[in-house]
């Protein structure tokens, strides 16, 4: 089936009861009205299934934080994943580029005595040489490890849950058409543990995973694109209506739309 048997008027709108007993427009309508701020992806609960990680990154992330003294966390959304930890350091900082990440993040971490800083990803750490020994990263946008290296004391440490090659790109490519090599194979674990090694740092540990994710319904596609903004940049419902449109009637037709995501574990330590 092709999106050119698809081509509907955007005002024509199509009501019919689905698998989920709910039409294509009223699906896309309640994840176009839901909230993407920060990293909390309750909203999924019933409408998408990602495994997760064997290593487990929240859990060995606060077991890190209890130990350290002073501790920094960069690109933290909306601050979920750190609030999570137990025990924060005395000291705890950390970054955010996103202005309605960093207001959230703000409000849920403000309580417990962290400084949430307004830094884009592109931009130096404004914080001094040798400030942290701990510095924790989940899904950083781009790792800068010489400025990683730089704010980290000596025997200091970066654990990190990065992303890896080719995530999600069974909905990259369903959107966008097939991807050049060089889109394929960014953010690849090896080539980050080196460029780690060229900042300085010593690679203790290095995991990577590829995991099975499921969308149950359209709406769960418009809601994940909307909030991963980088997979098909510049998403909207108007601009991909009939590839959408086709994605309902495969879900309706044949159960859910599987895609894959990239995990890798990274920990590296700066030299005595």
């Amino acid at each position: 089936m092709t999106t050119a048997d698809h081509h509907h008027d955007p005002h024509d709108h199509d009501h019919r009861p689905t698998r989920t007993g709910r039409s294509f427009d009223e699906l896309v309508a309640e994840a176009v009205a839901a909230p993407t701020e920060g990293w909390d992806f309750s909203w999924f609960d019933g409408r998408a299934t990602e495994e997760r990680p064997s290593w487990g990154y929240a859990r060995l992330m606060g077991e890190r934080l209890a130990r350290a003294e002073a501790a920094l966390d960069l690109d933290t959304g909306g601050g979920e994943v750190l609030n999570l930890a137990p025990k924060l350091p005395p000291l705890t900082a950390a970054t955010e580029g996103w202005p309605p990440n960093v207001e959230k993040a703000t409000r849920l971490l403000g309580p417990r005595g962290v400084v949430v800083v307004a830094a884009r990803a592109d931009a130096p750490l404004p914080f001094a040489d040798a400030a942290f020994d701990l510095v924790t990263s989940r899904h950083p946008v781009v790792p800068p490890f010489p400025e990683i290296a730089r704010v980290l004391r000596p025997g200091g440490t970066y654990f990190a849950q990065h992303v890896g090659p080719s995530s999600v790109f069974e909905v990259v490519e369903y959107f966008l058409g097939p991807q050049s090599d060089e889109a394929r194979n960014g953010r690849d674990p090896r080539a980050e543990a080196e460029r780690a090694r060229a900042a300085g740092l010593e690679v203790v540990d290095l995991r990577a995973e590829r995991l099975r994710i499921e969308f149950h319904d359209i709406g769960a596609v418009v809601h994940f694109l909307r909030k991963v903004i980088w997979m098909v940049p510049d998403f909207t419902v108007e601009a991909h209506e009939p590839r959408l449109r086709a994605l309902h009637e495969r879900i309706e037709r044949e159960g859910p739309f599987v895609a894959h995501s990239s995990r890798h574990l990274i920990e590296a330590r700066k030299p005595v």
